[in-house]
């Protein structure tokens, strides 16, 4: 009679530790660590006790080697998941004693178990696309730290600009700056670098758009971008780091998948709503706040030239249920504002319900 052996990788950059349960038993029946090649695994399965017998599932957390190792091995013909590590269980002892040995006897149990949720592993287009475009976030971002230090350099040698920054008139500011001659060179290297970045996120901007026209990703992208607030950058995050909306039963189960939903504390009848979980997938979820921050910005009903831009050829129904979301929305964090709430919490909401609209969207629940 054939069983499961569940077989726990903790996978670093440079080792694998391996553990082999028993599902008939519930028995740790082999342990190891190696250097990190899929060869080792391979060989780790192949000395399991009456191996030709069993059916071999393996399991690591989401991590440093992405995708790849669960690829790898799938091609090889194991069956392989991906476990989330926000959703696994951990008991105390593990929370207490932590290393590479207790992480995969943790992950063995957890796969044994079925205690926690599989990470969707997209296929090799969407994969690729993820990447370029965590390539313009990671670019995104040193923009903002150079941003940063420029104002905190130009704050320390005593001068401040009392008008909006980054605008042509501030860049041309900060160039007319009198300072001495090493601490000149300092802001120019700044400045260089400043210019640098800009260029390289408005070209890396422009490929993106070029591949959002490709046919698999321009009805959806093009759609996702009728929302005030998403714009091509923002649509192909939502889109590609999700990959299958259809996956999603509801609305509400997507926004949990993004973490988006309140963690709940219940006692006998007391049931109590905190916090928003943070489970799932950090990048839609920053994403979603960066377009709710700038979807209840100005007016709801006075459209921006880019935004109606964006709206062209698209049928009156995708506009009208995209406009009717911004004014609910809009609508909605008004009313947290004017009763206190504050504005992070409203924010949070707001791009929990856009979460909702965005999984309408796809689904072609419009209606």
């Amino acid at each position: 009679m054939s069983s499961v052996i569940y077989v726990g990788m903790d996978v670093h950059q440079d080792s694998f530790s391996l553990c082999a349960l028993a599902s008939s038993s519930g028995e740790i029946i082999r342990e190891t660590r190696c250097s990190a090649d899929v060869k080792n695994v391979v060989k780790f399965i192949n000395h399991l006790p009456e191996n030709e017998s069993n059916q071999v599932t393996l399991g690591y957390e989401a991590g440093i080697w992405g995708y790849s190792l669960h690829n790898r091995l799938v091609e090889l013909g194991y069956d392989c998941v991906i476990l989330a590590p926000s959703t696994m269980y951990s008991n105390a002892k593990h929370q207490m004693v932590k290393n590479d040995h207790q992480d995969a006897q943790m992950i063995a149990h957890n796969l044994a178990s079925g205690t926690y949720k599989v990470v969707y592993v997209p296929d090799q287009e969407d994969d690729e696309v993820k990447e370029f475009i965590r390539l313009i976030k990671a670019m995104k971002k040193e923009l903002k730290q150079t941003k940063q230090r420029i104002r905190a350099f130009v704050l320390r040698n005593g001068f401040r600009f009392e008008r909006t920054p980054w605008t042509g008139v501030y860049l041309e500011w900060l160039s007319q700056l009198q300072l001495p001659r090493i601490k000149k060179m300092v802001l120019d290297e700044y400045l260089i670098h400043y210019h640098e970045l800009t260029d390289k996120i408005e070209r890396l901007s422009r490929l993106l758009g070029d591949l959002s026209h490709q046919e698999r990703y321009q009805e959806p992208i093009s759609k996702l971008r009728c929302f005030k607030g998403i714009d091509t950058v923002a649509a192909m995050t939502i889109h590609v780091e999700t990959s299958d909306f259809s996956r999603f039963p509801n609305a509400r189960a997507y926004a949990a998948y993004l973490g988006l939903t309140p963690s709940e504390h219940s006692s006998g009848k007391n049931v109590s709503l905190g916090r928003i979980t943070k489970q799932g997938n950090s990048t839609i979820r920053t994403t979603l706040v960066e377009s709710a921050q700038g979807l209840v910005r100005g007016n709801p009903s006075k459209k921006s030239k880019k935004l109606k831009a964006r709206q062209i050829n698209q049928s009156g129904r995708v506009i009208n249920y995209a406009d009717r979301a911004v004014n609910r929305l809009h609508e909605r964090y008004e009313r947290m504002i004017h009763a206190g709430k504050p504005r992070n919490v409203a924010i949070i909401a707001v791009a929990r319900e856009l979460a909702c609209f965005i999984w309408g969207m796809e689904n072609g629940k419009i209606a």
